[in-house]
């Protein structure tokens, strides 16, 4: 049962409780003092939620994942289904008990959610530094006048 209803909903029952985090810091009394003296709230940022699982809704990262103070990347394809038949409603701070539940029972089911993390957060920061690295290596290119060669031909 514990796998069945974890199945499909860590990744958003992680991001609900990471929102619960990221509201309880910013709504902290030590942070609306800063707030005062000019500090910003830093957003959340869901990155690249497309849904890859082809037995899942095509928005359900889109929907499940929309709150106050958070950006949202998704692919073209993504943003077309929603566009086409998504719900645009404030879904984050909804089933958090449920979504504790499922963080909670991790353990039981021998997912270790630290070392999961620590891989997709390796993974996405390599995706990101690839193409930064060709972004700094062209700069430095047109900075001495050089042509780039284009990355397809190289």
């Amino acid at each position: 049962m514990l796998a069945r209803e974890a199945q499909g909903q860590v990744a958003v029952a992680s991001a609900k409780v990471a929102y619960l985090a990221f509201k309880e810091l910013f709504g902290s009394q030590r942070f609306l003092e800063l707030a005062e003296a000019g500090a910003r709230v830093q957003r959340l940022l869901w990155a690249s939620t497309g849904t890859k699982n082809p037995l899942y809704s095509d928005v359900k990262y889109i929907e499940t994942l929309i709150g106050p103070d958070t950006v949202n990347t998704i692919p073209v394809d993504t943003l077309t289904a929603f566009r086409d038949h998504g719900v645009a409603t404030t879904s984050l701070d909804k089933d958090v008990a449920k979504a504790a539940r499922v963080m909670g029972h991790l353990g039981d089911l021998g997912i270790n959610i630290d070392q999961v993390t620590q891989q997709l957060e390796d993974e996405g920061v390599e995706k990101f530094n690839k193409p930064f690295d060709t972004l700094m290596e062209t700069l430095t290119q047109r900075s001495r006048g050089v042509a780039p060669v284009p990355a397809h031909r190289a």
